[in-house]
């Protein structure tokens, strides 16, 4: 005697609509569940992730003219279709707690939306190759979506157009004929180092600070762009003179153009995260308290992070036109104050003076940023600076009258 079929457990009309409604909603609103999430139920109680979720279907099926029974789904119905999606890996076998999303279907449209901008800007004028290629094959994948909202998702409604005066693009520097072997052709490698606290060795060979040339041990922090080109914030795996055990050696910023491509691993295993973390805050803090990116010496660094060198204030005075554009900054720098000068009958102020507290190593950073200012900056203090301010601008006078 033959056996009867096997049902499956969503063959019934009822069963099967719920499932994919559970699906369709987690598509479309990806993240849902997240106790900080605009979705989430108004009890007071504990937060229940299937809560928002349970709520968000019963709408869903009400926009397309769905009849579910009364309280239906309840909560241990849609849990146990969580599992039935985890059982063919829709979804993974792992926690949703922060709210449920397919695959890396972690956004919305509009969200998408101003990701792809940034990857798009980061790719055409910063030069990332890697996120060249990503941004180049998202195009390709979602060319559908842009012919649906007429060419408005590839719109470039943002964009950062600093460039890299280098080139950075390994494929571009071969179209061009430029193509030199520097650290650029090992990105990938490098970024794992920078996420496991890996070690390894690079080698710096041009660096016009007149620091040390050669091979470097090192852990890796961080790749980030500033101003004009791409930048690896690093640990040194020991600092000369100031070497201690366990503790967080030198501090430094290096242009990635300036190491050759000469890469070797010399702890496969890293360090973790968590010691990297505690390195890359305070290479953070160390950012925050100067002026562009020079950490400085490892004596200065030494000195600055044992609380022994503190910043000293530092005072410029701007003349029109200047001033319009020192008033505009408020938030050049956490520390700064901007003090307002008598304000003349064309409603421009006469002068106004900036103020800000900067440790020693950054003074030379900051001094370039004056100098964008030419005759409309006076350095009030401290008097090394206004040494400095002056005898650059009689050398810059003596070119012109020599």
């Amino acid at each position: 005697m033959a056996k009867k079929p096997q049902l499956h457990p969503y063959a019934d009309r009822l069963s099967f609509e719920r499932i994919l409604l559970l699906i369709a909603t987690l598509i479309q609103y990806p993240g849902i569940g997240n106790p900080d999430s605009v979705e989430k139920s108004d009890k007071t109680q504990h937060h229940n992730a299937l809560e928002p979720l349970q709520i968000q279907m019963r709408q869903l099926a009400q926009s397309l003219d769905i009849v579910l029974p009364p309280d239906y789904p309840a909560l241990a119905t849609i849990r146990k279709d969580l599992q039935t999606l985890r059982d063919y890996h829709i979804l993974d076998r792992r926690m949703y707690r922060w709210g449920y999303y397919l695959g890396t279907g972690v956004m919305s449209r509009e969200e998408l939306k101003v990701a792809f901008n940034a990857l798009h800007s980061q790719a055409l004028y910063q030069g990332d190759p890697q996120i060249r290629q990503i941004s180049q094959a998202l195009k390709q994948r979602l060319r559908g979506l842009d012919w649906e909202t007429n060419g408005d998702f590839f719109y470039p409604v943002r964009a950062y157009l600093n460039r890299p005066i280098i080139y950075t693009d390994p494929e571009e520097m071969r179209a061009k004929g430029k193509f030199r072997q520097t650290l650029f052709q090992s990105l990938d490698i490098l970024e794992t180092a920078i996420a496991t606290g890996q070690l390894i060795e690079l080698y710096r060979y041009q660096e016009p600070h007149q620091q040390q040339t050669g091979y470097l041990k090192i852990y890796p922090l961080q790749l980030f762009y500033h101003d004009i080109a791409w930048y690896l914030l690093y640990e040194e795996a020991q600092t000369p003179h100031l070497y201690q055990p366990n503790q967080i050696q030198h501090l430094e910023v290096e242009r990635l153009d300036r190491f050759k491509n000469h890469y070797q691993i010399l702890q496969q295993s890293g360090r973790g995260q968590a010691a990297q973390l505690e390195s890359l805050k305070l290479a953070q803090k160390l950012l925050k308290t100067g002026w562009g990116i020079f950490l400085g010496t490892p004596e200065e660094q030494q000195l600055e992070r044992q609380g022994k060198l503190l910043p000293q204030p530092v005072k410029v005075r701007f003349f029109p036109p200047s001033t319009h554009f020192i008033v505009e900054g408020n938030h050049r720098h956490p520390s700064q104050k901007l003090c307002l000068g008598p304000e003349e009958s064309n409603g421009d102020y006469a002068y106004v003076d900036y103020q800000v507290k900067l440790p020693q190593r950054s003074f030379h950073e900051f001094s370039r940023w004056v100098y964008r200012h030419m005759s409309t900056a006076q350095v009030l203090a401290p008097e090394e600076l206004v040494t400095k301010h002056r005898q650059e601008a009689e050398a810059l006078a003596a070119r012109y009258l020599g």
